[in-house]
C-alpha cells in the first residue's frame, strides 16, 4: 500500500530542507558572518571607549577651562575672554581645543566678544555657530549678527537677521529687535518698512519700554509721507 502524504509530512519536510540549507550556508559563510559580527562589535566597543574614555573627559576639561574665560567675559575683559592671559586659555584656544564640548555658550561667549572689540567679521563666524536651543539667547545671537552686519556698513543683511531675531524671541526682546529692524530699514531709505516694524511693536508689544515712545517714530514717518 502507498504510503499517504499528510499536509504535515510536507510542512515537516519543508522545515528539514530549510534548515538543511540554513546549516549548509553557514557551513560556506561561517568565517564572513562570524567576522562581520567581530567587525560591529569592535566598532561597538570603539563607541563606547571613545565616549567613556575620551569624549567625556574632554567636556570636562572644556566646561573646566571656560569659567575663567566667563569671568572675564562678565567684567567686560573681552581680550582676555577671547585669548587668555598665558595661564588660563581664552575663548579662541577653547574653540580650537575643544569645539562646543563645553557647550554652545561658548560660541555667543566669542561671539559677542569680538563684537564688542569691533571685529565685525570674527562675530559673525562664532555667532552663526552657536546652536542653542534657548529661544532668548538664539534671538540674541541672531541680533547681534545684525548689528555686526550694521558694523560692516551691510544693512540689507543686517535687517534680515534682525527680523529673524524678533521671530525667534517672541517675548519682550522682540520689540528691541524690531526697532533695529525698523531704523536699519530707514537706513536704507525703506520708510514703509520701518512703518511696519514700529506699528508691530504697537500693536503686539505695548508693555515693552520700546513701545512708551513708539509713536514719535510711527508719527515722523506718516507726517513725512
Amino acid at each position: 500500500m502507498a504510503k499517504i502524504t499528510t499536509k504535515e509530512d510536507i510542512r515537516q519536510q519543508n522545515v528539514a530542507e530549510a534548515v538543511s540549507k540554513t546549516d549548509q550556508f553557514f557551513k560556506e559563510n561561517g568565517k564572513i558572518i562570524y567576522s562581520c559580527v567581530i567587525a560591529v562589535l569592535v566598532v561597538a566597543l570603539a563607541v563606547i571607549a571613545y565616549n567613556r574614555f575620551i569624549l567625556q573627559p574632554k567636556k570636562v576639561q572644556a566646561t573646566d577651562q571656560l569659567v575663567k574665560a566667563e569671568q572675564w567675559f562678565a567684567a567686560g575683559e573681552y581680550e582676555l575672554a577671547l585669548n587668555g592671559d598665558g595661564n588660563d586659555l581664552g575663548l579662541v584656544d577653547i574653540i580650537d581645543q575643544y569645539g562646543a564640548k563645553g557647550g554652545q555658550a561658548v560660541y555667543m561667549y566669542a561671539g559677542v566678544a569680538e563684537l564688542q572689540m569691533g571685529n565685525f567679521e570674527e562675530a559673525i563666524s562664532y555667532l552663526k555657530k552657536y546652536k542653542g536651543s534657548d529661544p532668548i539667547l538664539r534671538g540674541r545671537a541672531l541680533a547681534n549678527i545684525g548689528d555686526a552686519y550694521v558694523g560692516l556698513g551691510e544693512y540689507e543683511a543686517a535687517l534680515g537677521w534682525f527680523q529673524k531675531a524678533a521671530k525667534v524671541s517672541d517675548n519682550v526682546y522682540s520689540a528691541a529687535y524690531l526697532m533695529k529692524a525698523g531704523l536699519t530699514a530707514e537706513e536704507l531709505g525703506r520708510t514703509n518698512t520701518a512703518l511696519s516694524f514700529y506699528k508691530q511693536i504697537k500693536e503686539d508689544h505695548a508693555n515693552a519700554p520700546e513701545a512708551s515712545e513708539i509713536d514719535k517714530y510711527i508719527t515722523r514717518i506718516e507726517n513725512a509721507e
